[in-house]
C-alpha cells in the first residue's frame, strides 16, 4: 500500500475515533430518561456501524475498544467500561455474522446491533446484581435498541454516501 494512502486512511481512521468519543461525551451530558436506568441512545454506533461497512471488522472492533477505553477513563467508570465492553463485544459480533451473511442492509444490521448491545449489557446486569427481576426492563430495551439501531443505520448509510463522494476511503 502507497505511503500517502496509509497516511490517508490512519488520518481518516483517527477522525472517526474522534467524532465516536465526541458522541459518547454528548449523550454523556444530554439528559435521557427512556424508561431504564443509564439507558442511552447509543449514537457513537453509528460510526461503528459505518466503519463496519467502508473499513473492515478490525477497524470497526478497533476503534470500538478504543472509543470505549478513552471515553471511559475520560467521562466514565470502570464499572461503565465493563458495561460498554459487554454490550459492544455482542454487537458488533452480531453486526459482523448478520453482515457476512448479507441478510440485512445497513440499516438492518445496526438494528440487529442495537438490539444484541442491549441485551448483552441486560445480561452483564442480571450477573452482577445476581437476580433476573431486571428481566422487566427487556421490552423497553428491545424497543429502544431497534429505534436506535435504525437512527443509527439511517446516519451511517447518509455518511457513507457522502465519505464515497469526498474520496475518503
Amino acid at each position: 500500500m502507497d505511503t500517502s494512502i496509509k497516511i490517508k486512511r490512519i488520518s481518516v481512521l483517527g477522525l472517526l475515533l474522534c467524532y465516536a468519543m465526541i458522541l459518547t461525551y454528548i449523550e454523556s451530558i444530554i439528559p435521557f430518561f427512556g424508561g431504564v436506568p443509564g439507558m442511552k441512545l447509543g449514537l457513537p454506533n453509528m460510526v461503528i456501524v459505518l466503519l463496519l461497512f467502508c473499513y473492515g471488522e478490525f477497524e470497526g472492533i478497533l476503534i470500538n475498544v478504543l472509543r470505549i477505553i478513552l471515553t471511559g477513563f475520560l467521562f466514565g467508570t470502570l464499572f461503565g467500561i465493563m458495561f460498554s465492553v459487554s454490550g459492544a463485544v455482542i454487537s458488533f459480533i452480531t453486526m459482523v455474522i448478520i453482515k457476512r451473511l448479507d441478510l440485512l442492509d445497513i440499516k438492518g444490521v445496526s438494528i440487529c446491533g442495537g438490539l444484541a448491545h442491549n441485551l448483552g449489557q441486560l445480561l452483564i446486569a442480571i450477573f452482577i446484581v445476581k437476580t433476573s427481576g431486571i428481566m422487566f426492563y427487556l421490552p423497553l430495551l428491545l424497543i429502544a435498541g431497534a429505534l436506535t439501531g435504525f437512527l443509527n443505520g439511517f446516519i451511517a448509510n447518509a455518511m457513507i454516501g457522502y465519505i464515497k463522494n469526498s474520496k475518503l476511503l
